[in-house]
């Protein structure tokens, strides 16, 4: 197996700053091509989950992707942290850059933030790829106890130095049981390095305490107002993906005018673009320039 930075050869990994949401780490390739994928990773994630992505799709199209605020390498800002604050994080990376329209690929939390960033602002949008996403109503009781798994996870984690072995446990969340050989030591502990940096452990409850007050019914989270919609819209979905389960890909898509959705066929789980990266790059290409799958 490669190591990332060998899957990072011909991309470039530089900084920019943002008005608001401050220094922000960007990873790109295929600048010289004309349409834009940017692509946004989940909750405690950084850029590196696209490491399969970036290069392989540069060479049709200009690849992005970074670290949102408060994650990887980008600004740890003391602010109350919410899904406008990452959509807004997307705006000014696009603006900085000179881009006036892109297709946002977002999975996770990064879908949610990208979702709501095309039904407030369609105009900057080419196409819209949910991985996975959140944003999303939990439907089933399964999806629900996903999330008190996730919770609990978060929770015993608090105030604690994060070890190699907690952050395995943490991304093992990420993959299908099948793929938990691909969770290399470099990529965990990458993540352990940027979950030991002090700035961030100073405001990680504002970052991640969501979760506990999600479970208890005292914070709903946001959602992509579906509705609203008006970008062509794919849900790239596994059988396997944990809270937003499949039953929860099948009901969204129904609210979105010109949504489809798309299962990935082999045992992967919320990372679809690490576990299956052949069939994921397919499905990116082929929905970008034909818009369909």
């Amino acid at each position: 197996m490669t190591t990332l930075w060998q899957d990072f050869v011909g991309a470039e990994v530089r900084y920019i700053d943002t008005p608001s949401c401050g220094r922000t780490r960007i990873i790109e390739a295929g600048t010289d091509n004309k349409d834009v994928l940017i692509f946004m990773h989940g909750m405690g994630g950084h850029a590196e989950a696209y490491c399969k992505n970036v290069v392989p799709l540069s060479d049709q199209f200009h690849v992005i992707a970074f670290d949102f605020i408060a994650h990887g390498l980008s600004a740890k800002l003391d602010i109350d942290y919410s899904l406008d604050i990452y959509t807004q994080h997307i705006l000014e990376v696009m603006d900085v850059l000179g881009i006036e329209k892109a297709t946002l690929i977002g999975e996770s939390m990064g879908g949610g933030a990208a979702g709501v960033l095309a039904a407030e602002n369609p105009s900057r949008v080419d196409k819209l790829i949910l991985v996975t996403s959140g944003g999303i109503p939990i439907v089933t009781e399964q999806g629900r106890e996903d999330l008190k798994n996730l919770a609990a996870m978060s929770a015993k984690s608090k105030g604690q130095k994060p070890t190699f072995e907690s952050v395995q446990a943490r991304m093992r969340w990420l993959l299908h049981e099948k793929n938990w050989g691909m969770l290399t030591d470099e990529l965990i502990e990458l993540r352990l390095q940027y979950y030991s940096q002090p700035e961030l452990a100073a405001i990680a409850p504002k970052v991640f305490g969501f979760l506990k007050g999600w479970v208890a019914g005292t914070y709903e989270p946001p959602l992509i107002p579906l509705e609203k919609l008006e970008t062509e819209t794919l849900f790239l979905w596994t059988e396997h993906n944990p809270m937003h389960d499949l039953p929860a890909a099948e009901s969204a898509v129904k609210h979105v005018k010109n949504g489809k959705l798309h299962v990935m066929r082999g045992e992967v789980a919320h990372w679809p673009q690490y576990e299956d990266v052949d069939e994921f790059n397919r499905i990116i290409r082929k929905f970008v320039t034909e818009g369909d799958v």
